[in-house]
C-alpha cells in the first residue's frame, strides 16, 4: 500500500525533472500584484481627517493604512508623494441611474454599452467610483453588471434591474422616452411576485418600487402590491427601495417593511411617528435633494457654473440649452420652478430632522434620470445640499461613503481600510473643512489603478475639471 503523501512526492520529483530540463510545461510563477505606496496624505477615516499617513495598495485592495513612518515600504515599490493632499474613500451613489440620457433627451435608445461605459468612466472622474443604477434597467443591465465590474475603467455598477410601477402610473413611460417600457407592472399580488421572482433569478441587487401618483395625475402602486412584492423580495433575499414623494406613502411603506426610501419626504413636515418608525425599523433614507433643485438652479446661472469643474461635467447641447436666455426665462416664470424651490426647502427641513432624531441617512442624487440631473456633478452638489440640511462635512462624506456601502450591503468599500478596495479620491484641501473641497480632485484610484484620463464627452473634446 503506498503512503498517502506518494503523489505529492512524485509531483515533486517531476517539477524538479523539468526544472532541471527546461520543459515548456513546467508551471510558471505567479506574479505578485503591483504595490504602491501613497506616502503623506491626511485620510478621512469616517469620522475625521488625521495623518499625514502612508496608505499601501497591493493590486485591487488596501493592504495598510498607518502613520507615516509606521510602515516599512516594500521593496520596488512605486511610492507616490501626496504630502498636503487629503484622501477619502470614493464616493457611493446609492440612486442614480445609467443609460437613460444623451444630451437633452431621454429614451430607451440610449441604454448602449457604449453610453453606459462613457457614463460610468465620467462617474470615475468625479471621484464616485460605485453606482446603483436605481430602475429602468432593460436586460442589457445584467450582462453589462457582470461585464463591466470586472475593470478598472468606469465605476461599479449595481442595480435594481427594471423596478416595479403600477400600470399607466410612475415612471410615466411616454413622458421619459420608454415607450418600449421595460418596467414590472403588475395588477395582482401574485404577479409581483412573479416579478420579483424573474429580477432575483436575473442578477438584480435590489428591487425598486415607484409609489407615487405625480400629485393625482397618475394611478398609483397599491398596497396590496407593494406588500407582496417587499415580502417577495424578502425571500429572495433582496432588499427594497421605494420612490416616494408624499408622506402618507412613505409611512405605508415604512409599515409595510420596506428597507430604503429612495426620495425625501417633500408635501409635508415629518411628524414624530414616522422619525420613531423609521428608527425603529432601521430603514434608510435618501433624500436626493438635487432633484428638485436642477429643476430651476440652472436656469438662475449660479456663480458655480462657471468654473470648469461644473462645465466638464455638463454635455455640450445641455449647456446650450442651460445658455439660452429663452429658456431660462421660460423656466424661471413656469410652475414648476416655484413648485421646485418649495419641495427644496421641505426636502432640507426634512432631512434636518430625521438626521438630528438618528435616522440612517444614505446619499444619492436620481443622477443620470434626466439630463439636468448631471452625472458626477451632482453628486458634489448634494453633498453642499447636506451641509445644508445640517450635516456637518464629515457627516455628508460618511452618507456618501462607508453608510451608502453599509446600505448597499457592499463589505468591501467605503473606507481607506486595509483588506478594501482600493476606491480613492485625492482631493487638494481638506473636505470636513469646507464640503466643497470635494470638488479639488488632485487624482482618483480605482481598484488600485490611478485614473489618467478624463472620459470623453459627445463631442469628443477632452475636457478636464
Amino acid at each position: 500500500m503506498k503512503p498517502r503523501f506518494a503523489p505529492f512526492v512524485h509531483t515533486l520529483a517531476a517539477l524538479v525533472f523539468c526544472a532541471a530540463l527546461g520543459c515548456a510545461h513546467a508551471p510558471s510563477p505567479t506574479p505578485s500584484p503591483p504595490v504602491v505606496v501613497l506616502e503623506g496624505a491626511r485620510v478621512f477615516d469616517g469620522e475625521a481627517v488625521s495623518g499625514p499617513m502612508t496608505v499601501v495598495l497591493e493590486g485591487e485592495r488596501i493592504r495598510a493604512v498607518g502613520p507615516r513612518g509606521s510602515l516599512q515600504v516594500p521593496a520596488g515599490a512605486r511610492v507616490v508623494d501626496y504630502s498636503g493632499k487629503t484622501i477619502i474613500p470614493g464616493l457611493i451613489a446609492a440612486h442614480s441611474h445609467v443609460g437613460n440620457v444623451s444630451g437633452v433627451d431621454t429614451g430607451r435608445r440610449f441604454y448602449t454599452r457604449e453610453n453606459i461605459t462613457r457614463q460610468l468612466a465620467r462617474y470615475v472622474e468625479y471621484g464616485v467610483t460605485t453606482v446603483n443604477s436605481l430602475g429602468l434597467n432593460p436586460p442589457l443591465f445584467y450582462s453589462l453588471r457582470r461585464e463591466l465590474n470586472a475593470h478598472a475603467g468606469g465605476a461599479d455598477l449595481y442595480g435594481a434591474g427594471p423596478g416595479i410601477g403600477a400600470p399607466l402610473g410612475t415612471p410615466p413611460a411616454r413622458g421619459m422616452g420608454l415607450e418600449d417600457d421595460q418596467v414590472a407592472r403588475p395588477e395582482t399580488p401574485e404577479a409581483a411576485r412573479a416579478a420579483v421572482q424573474d429580477m432575483a433569478r436575473q442578477g438584480a441587487d435590489m428591487v425598486k418600487l415607484w409609489v407615487d401618483s405625480l400629485g393625482g395625475s397618475v394611478p398609483k402602486l397599491s398596497p396590496d402590491i407593494y406588500r407582496a412584492a417587499i415580502d417577495e423580495a424578502h425571500r429572495q433575499g433582496l432588499r427594497v427601495f421605494a420612490h416616494i414623494h408624499d408622506l402618507e406613502d412613505a409611512k405605508a411603506l415604512v409599515d409595510a417593511g420596506v428597507d430604503v426610501l429612495g426620495h425625501g419626504v417633500r408635501n409635508a413636515p415629518v411628524d414624530d411617528a414616522f422619525v420613531q418608525a423609521m428608527k425603529a425599523r432601521g430603514v434608510w433614507y435618501i433624500a436626493t435633494i438635487n432633484l428638485d433643485e436642477a429643476n430651476y438652479v440652472y436656469a438662475e446661472h449660479p456663480s458655480w457654473m462657471d468654473e470648469p469643474f461644473f462645465r466638464a461635467a455638463v454635455d455640450p447641447a445641455l449647456q446650450r440649452r442651460f445658455d439660452d436666455s429663452t429658456w431660462q426665462r421660460e423656466t424661471l416664470s413656469g410652475p414648476g420652478a416655484e413648485k421646485a424651490r418649495k419641495a427644496v426647502k421641505l426636502n432640507l427641513e426634512n432631512l434636518r430632522t430625521l438626521h438630528q432624531a438618528g435616522v440612517r441617512i444614505g446619499f444619492g442624487t436620481d443622477s443620470g434620470a434626466m439630463p439636468q440631473r448631471i452625472p458626477g456633478f451632482a453628486e458634489h452638489r448634494e453633498l453642499e445640499l447636506m451641509t445644508q440640511a445640517g450635516l456637518t462635512p464629515a457627516q455628508a462624506l460618511r452618507a456618501a461613503t462607508r453608510d451608502s456601502a453599509e446600505l448597499l450591503g457592499l463589505k468591501d468599500r467605503g473606507a481607506v481600510a486595509p483588506g478594501l478596495v482600493a476606491d480613492l479620491v485625492v482631493l487638494d484641501a481638506d473636505p470636513t473643512q469646507d464640503i466643497r473641497n470635494t470638488r479639488r480632485i488632485h487624482a482618483v484610484w480605482r481598484r488600485g489603478v490611478q485614473v489618467t484620463r478624463l472620459a470623453e464627452p459627445l463631442d469628443g473634446q477632452t475636457v478636464r475639471p
